[in-house]
């Protein structure tokens, strides 16, 4: 099987399996179901984005594939293996990892405590190179490098979450809502820091946003969610020249 990963840039085939396969889950709070049979691919060296109004399912599904709720139907496969039941601790020392929904950092813990606590420990051999990495990607970060992580800004917090995620050296990076918030000045340098990562580096990431015009620009192929279930799919040029994804998620302006 073969993805096409379409950019404003270039045109790049990933041959082989999706190293993250969603398979018809459903996923369920008590008796209420929240995903209604969910089919999502991410395959290697692709940011692939879900988009959707909210409360349409977007975080269940990026929480489902960590393990917590776990789905009752379907399957979650990373890389082959079946994760589907697997307890979240265990889900990340599979090296995925996940900048939640609300940044939720340790906010009484400095900005290099925070650093610390996402670092693997197989990995931490490589700490001091990743501190620095995390660095160059989020500078502001250094210049906070002894405050507590609960007085930063906004950005500032989302930007410590997501390198926080990033010092796991993951091979999939999940990130949930990373703009929610956030001036259109960090926002962009958020974006542009997946850019780069993915880029540079062949990050695989997993982005659930509402800032739909952002997160199509940023993809390589997005899905649309409505009430629980993938409506539309596509590359993001064509989810956003895509009528119905423009007229529901778009016209007013570009976030």
């Amino acid at each position: 099987m073969t993805a096409v990963i379409e950019t404003q840039d270039t045109t790049v085939a990933k041959v082989g399996p999706p190293l993250l396969k969603v398979e018809g889950v459903k996923t369920y709070y008590g008796n209420i179901i929240a995903l209604k049979g969910v089919d999502v691919d991410v395959y290697p060296g692709e940011i692939v984005t879900l988009i959707g109004a909210n409360g349409a399912g977007k975080s269940t599904l990026m929480m489902t594939i960590f393990g917590n709720p776990q789905a009752r139907e379907g399957r979650v496969l990373f890389d082959g293996r079946d994760i589907t039941r697997m307890p979240s601790h265990e889900i990340a020392r599979l090296r995925i990892a996940q900048s939640p929904e609300g940044r939720r950092i340790f906010p009484r813990m400095t900005v290099l405590e925070n650093l610390q606590m996402g670092a693997s420990l197989d990995k931490l051999k490589y700490f001091n190179d990743d501190v620095e990495r995390m660095f160059t990607l989020f500078p502001r970060l250094k210049e906070r490098l002894t405050q507590r992580g609960g007085t930063l800004s906004g950005g500032e917090q989302q930007m410590l979450a997501i390198a926080r995620a990033l010092m796991a050296r993951p091979r999939l990076l999940m990130l949930d809502e990373p703009s929610l918030g956030l001036a259109p000045l960090i926002v962009k340098q958020i974006f542009d820091a997946v850019r780069d990562l993915n880029r540079t580096e062949g990050l695989t990431v997993f982005l659930v946003e509402q800032n739909a015009f952002h997160a199509l620009k940023l993809a390589h192929r997005g899905y649309v969610m409505v009430n629980g279930l993938v409506t539309l799919s596509g590359t993001g040029q064509e989810l956003l020249a895509n009528p119905e994804v423009r007229a529901a998620y778009l016209e007013g302006g570009r976030h």
